[in-house]
């Protein structure tokens, strides 16, 4: 089949048998209807759509050799440099439909990095076991266009400690047995954007390991709907009003949700890991993942940061400043920011490079991947504290769409609410609102910061990748304190231990 519909990913995931899914405190059994899930589920079927709409059908779908046929963006192999770039102005797309994070990035990021790893381990220890298993369950996932969770972090306990030396020893994931048929794992995984309402959970370490944290250098895929799956989902900012059923406030609109990803002796069958007991190469993989992830963050955050820009623009112009000088200095600072993250992802991409033979297993730069995310965990927040100049107290004080519609004081609301006259106060309260729950949200500024591994993670990843020793000769040259080989690279990078595996 290739493609699905959203109305037929909707219909794929609306009850669970199995897993045991919690919004706070209450069990779900239909995540479609649920008033809190729901704004997660539209956000996850505009990805399935896209594929279908005028707009972004040439970005949303791509020919698979694997499938042999079209299959969604979401569930490809990146073949070059070009699928790289198309990822990045789909995420950028995506937001403008969706004014949040729609949740499909993370599984997306996993397959490719799967697809690397795997492939490597064949080739460099004739291990081919994993790859066949990664290429068989690839095929499943295209031909149904599943949605998937790419499940990374562990809760991780103490966190100085390697995992086999924690004091509770589910703080990371980990086999607890082993038997003919496959596995049983036992662990949690936290924040797992978008976890309750997919077909599939792609389960990756989360750390460089040791050859006695073997038991926990695992990968493998389940449906969440399996046996000892439990779901607890988290609560944002302002969630409550998703259950007031508003038409304004309520967030009728789409967004999405993280939540703890509990498995409890989960029985997962050979055909279904990807990779086990390979202490080695589990920070490789870390690595891959995390730089795909963070070169990802160029398309969605700056998707957002449009919608933002253009709800700050919008709030000018109802209360008739927007062409004063000093706002629209802002809104081109706000501009100049969010396009230094896009353009920094686009150099991500076309800098990409090649890490196993044959199709597929195209990476992004590294070290552009971790400027971007870098520039994500600082931009987002002054883009938004502008947004907030512009738009005025009024943003976190307004009065709720009841009171608007109030048969009593609705006219005096309305009254007072306005600014001039071609916009009512409806269009005031509509694009506040809208405002809010983009710019002061998860998705767009707690994200930014943790999402994709903390600031800290970014800049150890540059230290590492960056050269001293050679910029250090080049001054040296320069001052003439000596002399220095002819060196053919422009960047002065050193390789990362996934191009030197």
């Amino acid at each position: 089949m290739g493609l699905r519909t959203g109305d037929q990913y909707v219909e794929g995931i609306k009850t669970r048998n199995k897993a045991k899914i919690y919004v706070l405190g209450k069990r779900v059994h239909d995540v479609t209807t649920n008033l809190f899930l729901k704004p997660s589920v539209l956000s996850f079927k505009a990805t399935f759509d896209a594929a279908f709409e005028e707009d972004t059908r040439d970005l949303a779908r791509v020919y698979s050799p694997f499938a042999g046929e079209e299959v969604n963006r979401f569930n490809s192999i990146h073949m070059g440099p070009q699928d790289l770039v198309a990822k990045v102005k789909l995420l950028r797309k995506l937001s403008h439909k969706t004014g949040t994070c729609f949740q499909r990035c993370v599984g997306w990021d996993a397959l490719n990095t799967l697809y690397i790893v795997t492939k490597k381990l064949a080739e460099k220890e004739g291990k081919g076991i994993y790859y066949k298993n990664f290429i068989k369950y690839l095929e499943y996932v295209q031909r149904r266009d599943l949605a998937l969770a790419g499940a990374m972090t562990d809760v991780k306990g103490v966190r100085p400690l390697k995992p086999s030396e924690q004091p509770n020893p589910d703080a990371y994931v980990r086999v607890v047995e082993e038997r003919d048929d496959g596995i049983v794992v036992r662990g949690a995984k936290a924040n797992i954007t978008g976890i309750a309402v997919v077909d599939e959970v792609v389960v990756m370490p989360t750390r460089a390991m040791t050859e006695k944290d073997e038991v926990y250098a695992i990968s493998f895929a389940i449906p969440l709907d399996t046996e000892g799956v439990t779901v607890v989902v988290g609560r944002q900012l302002n969630d409550a009003r998703r259950l007031e059923e508003g038409e304004i406030d309520g967030l009728p609109y789409m967004f999405n949700h993280e939540g703890l990803l509990i498995l409890e002796d989960v029985y997962v069958p050979w055909d279904r890991v990807f990779m086990y007991r390979e202490w080695k190469w589990a920070g490789v993989l870390v690595e891959v993942f995390s730089a795909y992830h963070r070169q990802g963050y160029a398309g969605c955050k700056s998707g957002l940061g449009d919608v933002i820009i253009g709800a700050a623009y919008n709030l000018a112009k109802q209360i008739g400043v927007a062409d004063k000088p000093h706002v629209r200095e802002k809104l081109t600072e706000m501009v100049f920011l969010n396009e230094t993250m896009y353009s920094a992802g686009l150099a991500a991409s076309w800098e990409g490079k090649k890490l196993v033979e044959g199709d597929g297993g195209w990476w992004v730069n590294p070290m552009y991947a971790n400027v971007t995310k870098h520039l994500v965990t600082r931009f987002p927040y002054e883009v938004s504290r502008l947004a907030h100049d512009i738009a005025g107290g009024l943003l976190g004080t307004a009065p709720s769409e009841f009171d608007l519609k109030n048969e009593e004081v609705g006219k005096l609301v309305a009254k007072y609410l306005q600014g001039v006259p071609e916009f009512t106060a409806e269009d005031r309260l509509r694009m506040l609102r809208l405002l809010e729950n983009t710019s002061i949200s998860v998705a767009y500024l707690v994200e930014s910061v943790h999402g994709a591994g903390s600031p800290q993670a970014q800049r150890i990843s540059m230290e590492r990748i960056y050269d001293f020793y050679t910029v250090e000769k080049i001054a040296k040259s320069l001052a003439r304190m000596g002399q220095r080989k002819a060196d053919p690279r422009v960047e002065p990078h050193k390789p990362t231990d996934s191009e030197k595996a």
